[in-house]
């Protein structure tokens, strides 16, 4: 379906502001799960590596789902999603505070809560890039910050009631307010199909295939009609051979016009169900060739070197980014770092950076002279050196710091749909994406446990963080190796024009 222009403006902003508030609402809770991950220790006494599968999972499963996500919104729209998904993760959170163990908390918050989320932002990106064009880095940064701020407000709001409520009270509140998404969804309009009409073929080119069509059409209406018919007349020699009375009499009952008003039901009835036969023998047809299609886009877009580095490095930028969100609050903790040393939460700090870096980092790829490809590399270069720097913390304040630094660079997250834009185009843009946030939620569920489990294993979580960093940093120079010589052809949507079309105009013009 082709849309009309994007606006670049009006009800666009009104789309940017609901998707700001949507992020806001549904990511503030499982992104501040750091608050959440310390009580749900304590209450359940399970080891570190099973108790962070709950934060992991519900920033993974969404992810991991992105193409069944990317399927709905592209089929039902942004609107009827959100509001669906906004059901989900307020359902998620409330049936969380009954949670008896740390697995219910797996399906209630991990899955339940992941894949709303998943739907969610799918949802408002989709929605967004639709609107805006000219000014699409500035609104990706803008929405994106909503995540960002509601780490920063639920990580101090959730500490606040469970002092007040308790950690059940404080899931039970965090839900309610989840249901503010409705209200949100609702004021997602979509964007108008366009009026232009498509270009058709010319008749010469259009009657064989409407002439393939009607034959097929009438081949196949004969056939059923056919069998239909045997099975009939079967029928009628099986019931004749019951009948006692006489030959004379079942003609007499042939000519009445009972009889033939029942012939004319019988013909009428057998038309329909091969028309029913024929329409569903086309449905499976269009369904499998729709399948075909998206296995064709699917190997082609793998085809674009630029495309496959970026979905490693999104992969390992999700193994190692990842966790320091989750475990820092215990990182300091591990650190012997007292608690009146806390003048903010680490998570909190991480958060507000991480909506600043979201719209600078925004507003940067909007400007023509700066490659946007370049400076998601640099951003995944710094964060890993950044991760190898956090085992020699030992004090908040160089803590506090590498959080700020750690959360201003993950606002790459809001250049990342305008990366993907320019390397596969807006056409494959919800294909492209549902495949690469695939890969991150696969990264962003085995990054918390793997780091669990290295502390459980080595008592310290140093190890843990050199792993984290040497992935990030071998991803970001994958990608910078593919980029290097092809950004600018695989930016490239359109061929470049025939010669004969050159040689036309200047025959023309002469």
């Amino acid at each position: 379906m082709e849309f009309k222009k994007s606006p670049d403006g009006g009800w666009g902003w009104v789309i940017v502001l609901v998707s700001f508030f949507t992020q806001f609402l549904c990511y503030g809770s499982p992104l501040a799960v750091g608050v959440l991950y310390i009580e749900w220790l304590d209450a359940f006494g399970e080891g570190k590596g099973k108790t962070a599968w709950v934060g992991s999972l519900a920033s993974g499963v969404g992810l991991l789902a992105s193409p069944v996500c990317s399927l709905c919104v592209s089929s039902f729209g942004a609107r009827p999603v959100t509001i669906f998904s906004g059901f989900m993760v307020a359902g998620g959170l409330m049936l969380s505070s009954f949670a008896p163990n740390i697995y219910f908390l797996f399906f209630s918050y991990g899955i339940v809560v992941g894949l709303g989320c998943g739907l969610l932002y799918t949802a408002t990106v989709t929605i967004t890039c639709q609107y805006f064009d000219s000014h699409r880095g500035l609104a990706l940064g803008l929405i994106s910050t909503g995540s960002s701020v509601g780490l920063f407000i639920y990580a101090a709001l959730q500490r606040l009631l469970i002092e007040f409520y308790g950690l059940d009270g404080c899931l039970l509140i965090v839900g309610a307010l989840a249901l503010n998404i409705l209200a949100c969804g609702s004021l997602m309009r979509p964007l108008q199909p366009s009026d232009c009409p498509l270009p058709e073929k010319t008749a010469l080119e259009s009657a064989p295939d409407r002439y393939s069509i009607y034959s097929e059409k009438e081949k196949d209406l004969e056939e059923n009609t056919n069998i239909l018919g045997k099975s009939y007349s079967a029928e009628e020699t099986c019931k004749s051979t019951f009948g006692s009375g006489g030959r004379k009499q079942e003609s007499l009952l042939h000519k009445s016009p009972t009889t033939m008003a029942h012939s004319k039901e019988t013909e009428t009835y057998k038309k329909k169900v091969a028309e029913q036969t024929y329409f569903c023998k086309q449905l499976a047809k269009r369904k499998w060739q729709l399948y075909k299609n998206y296995c064709g886009e699917t190997v082609a877009l793998f085809k674009n070197k630029v495309f496959l580095a970026l979905f490693i490095a999104i992969f390992l930028f999700d193994i190692g980014g990842f966790p320091p969100s989750l475990l820092m609050e215990d990182v300091a903790r591990s650190s012997n770092v007292k608690e009146e040393e806390l003048i903010m939460p680490l998570i909190s700090i991480i958060g507000i950076m991480t909506a600043v870096g979201k719209l600078l980092l925004g507003i940067l790829a909007d400007f023509k002279w700066i490659n946007t490809l370049y400076l998601y590399v640099a951003t995944l270069i710094i964060m890993g050196l950044a991760l190898c720097a956090i085992p020699f913390a030992k004090s908040y304040v160089t803590l506090a710091i590498l959080s700020g630094i750690l959360g201003f660079l993950t606002g790459n997250w809001s250049i990342f749909p305008y990366v993907t834009t320019k390397t596969v185009g807006i056409e494959k843009l919800a294909h492209a994406y549902g495949i690469l946030m695939f890969f991150a939620g696969l990264g962003n569920s085995l990054g918390p446990p793997i780091v669990g489990w290295f502390y459980d294993w080595t008592q310290t979580y140093d190890i843990a963080f050199y792993f984290s960093g040497f992935c990030v940093l071998l991803g970001g120079f994958i990608l910078l190796l593919a980029a290097l010589p092809s950004w600018h052809t695989c930016s490239r949507l359109l061929p470049k024009p025939a010669p004969t079309t050159f040689l036309y105009k200047v025959t023309s013009n002469v």
